[in-house]
């Protein structure tokens, strides 16, 4: 497959797909022209390669998984991330239900709201936690 049809079959620029072959994460299989060349599985592991990024992994540790021989997948990791995700899901729905209490909560204001009050403290604490900017640091 040419790098134009790898584009259009991907939907991601020529750039990123350069980029991933830099980082070794596909391999073209040669040029025709100046144009690179790739096997029909690079389709694959694109879409593992986005499956990962959509589930929070970083590149390097995609890579890891995306040996030369096909997917090496430690299931611990895997299991790992999944917990993590689950976490942040809990966060999530725990910051909508007070979200739409608080758009409905019949206190004057909605400092004056208790739950409101709540959710102010735990994002307050998860803050400090976390660093101002989420980089794990203090600020």
């Amino acid at each position: 497959m040419d790098i134009g049809e790898v584009v259009k079959q991907s939907g991601l620029p020529a750039s990123t797909l350069r980029f991933y072959e830099s980082k070794g994460l596909i391999q073209s299989t040669g040029r025709q022209g100046l144009r690179r060349q790739f096997d029909a599985s690079v389709m694959e592991r694109l879409a593992l390669i986005s499956l990962g990024q959509r589930a929070g992994f970083s590149l390097e540790d995609v890579a890891s998984m995306l040996a030369s021989s096909g997917p090496n997948i430690d299931k611990e990791q895997l299991l790992a991330k999944a917990d993590e995700l689950d976490k942040s899901i809990q966060k999530m729905m725990t910051m909508r239900d007070g979200l739409r209490h608080a758009a409905n909560c019949p206190a004057p204001t909605y400092l004056e709201c208790p739950k409101f009050q709540r959710l102010l403290r735990v994002v307050s604490k998860s803050s400090v936690r976390m660093g101002k900017h989420g980089m794990g640091g203090t600020t």
